[in-house]
C-alpha cells in the first residue's frame, strides 16, 4: 500500500498542492470535512499524471464559493442539481468541488440527488477504481478509504462496475468506459464487459442527460491524447450522440503532434502548461464556424470556453513583454519564460512566426540549458554549499543566471560570488587522549603490585609451584602418561615438613654457594647441573615415578630415604632468603619460552642467563636446568604406578601445606 501523504507531497505539482491547501483552509473555517476523490486518487495510486482534481465536501459545496474566491480561485461554472462548483486556481489547476451525495433513479439518466456521507458517495460512483477517497482533514490526513477494493482492480488494471445496473442507470458510464480504455489501456472486467455489450445493444445511450453530455464532450479536450480518445469514441458510435459534426477528420493531426513536442520541451525547462484549450483549438481546426460555435455552447465550464477564445490575445501580450528592452538580457528573458502564464508561452511558441521571438525560444529551449553543465558543483561542495542547505536551489539558479549572462568566467570570480553563500566551517572536534607512556607506567605498576600481593598472600602456593619447577616444561619420555607435576610438588612439601634437622642443614650448605655467585654469575653448565639433578627427581620418585610401590599411605614416608642421597634446594629457603633480602620490584614479565606453561616458575627462568631480578629468581634459574638434564628413560620401569599414586597422594599434600609455612 503506498504512502498517500508522500504521494500528495511529491506527485502533485506545486500549483496543485497550493490549491489543495487553500481548499483545506476554507473547509476548516466552515467546519466541514474534505476528501480527495475520483480520477486524482486513481492516478496517484496507479502512477499516472494527475490532471484534474475532484474533492468531495460533506455538506453543500456551493456555500464555500465566496471563501474560495477570496483565496484567488476563479469559478468556471456550477451545477445546482448536484451542488457542485467548477473552479480554476492559479497555474490553470482545474478543481471540481462536489457535495457528497447518493442518487435515486426514477428513469435512466434522470437521477435525484440526496446529501449523504462520504461512504455512500463512493458507492454511487461508476467504477471501483474511482470509488476511492483520501482524507484531507486534520488528524486523518492521507488516510485512504477504499470500501470496494478499488486498489486491487488498479493493480489488476481492470475496470469493474460499482453497481450491476450502472450502465442502465447512467448511460454516461458507457462513454467513460471507452475513454478510460483509450487513455489507460485497461480492460473491462468480464461481467462488466458483458453488461457493456447488453447496454449498448439496448441503445441506452439515448437516455444520456444534458449534464453528462456537456461533461463528456468537454472531457475530450482535457485528455493528454485528445485525438486518440476522439477516434475511440467515434469507433464506438458515441460521437454521433455527443456531437455529430465533430469527428477525427476535423482535427489537424500534424499540428497536434508539433504542439505535444513543444509542450514536452517546455516541461523539461520547468514550464508546465495546460494544453487543453490549445488542443481543442487544433482538434476542431477544420470544423465549420457555425458548428464550432454550437460546440462551445455545449461545454460544461464557461470559463474553459473563455480561455479557449483568449489564446491569441494571451500570446500577443506575452510577445510584447518578451521583446521589451527591459528583458533584453538572457537572465531577464529566462525569468520571464518561467514566471509568465504557461498557456501563453505555449501558444506563442507554437503560432509565432517572428524571427526575434523564434530566436528567444531557441535560446530558452536549447542554448541556455547548456550552461547548466558549467555549474561548479565541485567548488560549491568545497565551500560547503551542499543540497542540505535550504537555499541550495536558489544558489544554483543564481549561478546559472550568471553563466548565461556571460559572467563567472574565472575560478576567482566564481569563488567571490559564492563566498557570501558559503556557511562557516564547523568547529574542530576536541578529543582528550592520555599518552602511551602514562598508560604503560600504570600497567607496570599494576602488574608489580599484583606480583607483590601474590607473593605475600599466596606464599604457600608459590612454594608448591617452585618445587615443581618442571611444571613449565614437558619431558618427552615417549610414553602416553598423565601429568602429575602438581601432585609431585605437593608430596615434596609433605616430605620437607616431616624431615629432620639434618636435611635443613644440608639445604643451608647448598644455598651458601648460590648466594656467593652474585647477580652476574654464569649459570651452571649442563654437566654440573646433571650431577645435582637427582635431588628433585628423587623427591618426585615416590609420588609419580614408581620408585615406591603405589600405596596411598606409605608414599609420603618413603620420601625421606630417597632425599638423604641428594637433598634438593628447598624453595621455602629460597623464599626466606628473598624476604630477608628484598630486591627491587621486578620488571614486567618477559615473553614465555617455547615450552613454558602458565606457572610462575617459568617466567624468571627465561632470563636466567641474562640478569635475575632477585635471589629467589637466581635459585629458580639454577634449579631449572637440573630438571632439563634428567635422563629421559630412567623412570620407565615403574611408569604405570603414577596415576594410582597421584590419586591417593593429593589429599595428604593439601594437609601438609600449612606445616611448611609454620616451619618457616
Amino acid at each position: 500500500m503506498p504512502d498517500y501523504i508522500y504521494l500528495l507531497e511529491n506527485r502533485l505539482s506545486a500549483d496543485q498542492q497550493h490549491a489543495l491547501r487553500q481548499l483545506r483552509e476554507v473547509a476548516r473555517e466552515a467546519g466541514t470535512l474534505l476528501f480527495l476523490t475520483g480520477d486524482a486518487v486513481r492516478d496517484l495510486t496507479s502512477g499516472h499524471a494527475v490532471r484534474d482534481i475532484e474533492v468531495a465536501v460533506q455538506g453543500n459545496a456551493l456555500k464555500l464559493k465566496k471563501g474560495i474566491e477570496k483565496l484567488g480561485a476563479t469559478t468556471w461554472g456550477e451545477d445546482e442539481a448536484s451542488h457542485s462548483l467548477y473552479l480554476c486556481f492559479p497555474g490553470t489547476v482545474r478543481v471540481d468541488v462536489v457535495s457528497s451525495h447518493r442518487r435515486e433513479y426514477s428513469k435512466p439518466g434522470k437521477p435525484t440527488f440526496h446529501f449523504a456521507s462520504i461512504q455512500e458517495d463512493l458507492r454511487r460512483r461508476d467504477f471501483t477504481v474511482n470509488a476511492m477517497a483520501i482524507s484531507l482533514n486534520e488528524g486523518s490526513f492521507g488516510l485512504l478509504m477504499d470500501p470496494l477494493n478499488g486498489a486491487a482492480d488498479i493493480e489488476a488494471r481492470t475496470l469493474r462496475l460499482v453497481s450491476n445496473y450502472g450502465f442502465l442507470e447512467e448511460p454516461a458510464f458507457l462513454i467513460r468506459a471507452t475513454r478510460y480504455i483509450a487513455r489507460l489501456g485497461w480492460d473491462l472486467d468480464p461481467r462488466t464487459q458483458q453488461r457493456y455489450e447488453n447496454a449498448k445493444a439496448e441503445n441506452v445511450i439515448e437516455s444520456l442527460s444534458a449534464h453528462d453530455h456537456s461533461q463528456e464532450l468537454e472531457q475530450i479536450g482535457h485528455e493528454d491524447e485528445g485525438l486518440k480518445v476522439l477516434r475511440a469514441l467515434e469507433a464506438e458510435g458515441w460521437m454521433k450522440v455527443l456531437c455529430a459534426a465533430w469527428s477525427s477528420t476535423k482535427a489537424d493531426e500534424e499540428k497536434l503532434t508539433a504542439l505535444h513536442d513543444l509542450r514536452v520541451q517546455l516541461q523539461m525547462q520547468g514550464v508546465h502548461p495546460d494544453m487543453s484549450a490549445a488542443q481543442m483549438q487544433l482538434l476542431t481546426a477544420k470544423m465549420a464556424p457555425k458548428d464550432l460555435s454550437a460546440l462551445k455552447k455545449q461545454l460544461l465550464r464557461p470559463g474553459f470556453v473563455d480561455e479557449w477564445n483568449s489564446l491569441d490575445s494571451l500570446a500577443s501580450g506575452f510577445a510584447k513583454v518578451l521583446l521589451n528592452k527591459a528583458n533584453a538580457t538572457p537572465s531577464s528573458a529566462y525569468k520571464l519564460f518561467t514566471t509568465h502564464d504557461p498557456e501563453a508561452v505555449l501558444w506563442l511558441g507554437f503560432t509565432s512566426k517572428d524571427s526575434a521571438i523564434k530566436a528567444k525560444y531557441e535560446f530558452f529551449l536549447k542554448t541556455w540549458p547548456e550552461a547548466r553543465q558549467r555549474i561548479p558543483y565541485a567548488l560549491m561542495l568545497e565551500m560547503r554549499i551542499t543540497p542540505d542547505l535550504p537555499t541550495y536551489k536558489d544558489i544554483v539558479h543564481q549561478v546559472f543566471l550568471q553563466l548565461i549572462d556571460g559572467g563567472l568566467n574565472t575560478p576567482e570570480e566564481t569563488r567571490a560570488f559564492l563566498e557570501p553563500h558559503s556557511p562557516p566551517a564547523p568547529p574542530p572536534q576536541i578529543t582528550i587522549k592520555r599518552t602511551r607512556a602514562k598508560r604503560g607506567v600504570e600497567k607496570i605498576k599494576e602488574k608489580s603490585f599484583d606480583d607483590e600481593e601474590e607473593a605475600e598472600d599466596g606464599a604457600e602456593d608459590e612454594d608448591l609451584d617452585d618445587i615443581g619447577g618442571g611444571d613449565d616444561e614437558e619431558i618427552d619420555l615417549g610414553l602416553n602418561l598423565p601429568k602429575g607435576d602438581v601432585l609431585d610438588e605437593e608430596l615434596g612439601d609433605e616430605e620437607e615438613a616431616e624431615s629432620d634437622e639434618s636435611d635443613s642443614t644440608e639445604d643451608e650448605e647448598d644455598e651458601e654457594p648460590r648466594k656467593g655467585r652474585g647477580k652476574h654469575a654464569a649459570p651452571p653448565k649442563p654437566g654440573k647441573a646433571a650431577a645435582h639433578k637427582p635431588e628433585p627427581s628423587a623427591a618426585k620418585a615416590p609420588a609419580g615415578k614408581g620408585v615406591v610401590p603405589p600405596k596411598p599411605t606409605p608414599a609420603a614416608k618413603a620420601a625421606p630415604a630417597v632425599k638423604e642421597k641428594h637433598a634438593p634446594p628447598k624453595p621455602e629457603k629460597a623464599k626466606a632468603a628473598a624476604h630477608a633480602h628484598p630486591a627491587k620490584k621486578p620488571s614486567p614479565p618477559p615473553a614465555k619460552p617455547v615450552h613454558a606453561a602458565k606457572s610462575s616458575v617459568a617466567k624468571p627462568a627465561a632470563k636466567a642467563h641474562a640478569k635475575p631480578a632477585t635471589k629467589a629468581a637466581q635459585v629458580k634459574a639454577h634449579t631449572k636446568p637440573a630438571h632439563k638434564a634428567i635422563p629421559a628413560k630412567k623412570p620407565a620401569p615403574v611408569v604405570k604406578a603414577k596415576p594410582h599414586a597421584a590419586k591417593h597422594a593429593k589429599p595428604v599434600a593439601k594437609k601438609s601445606a600449612p606445616k611448611a609455612g609454620k616451619k618457616r
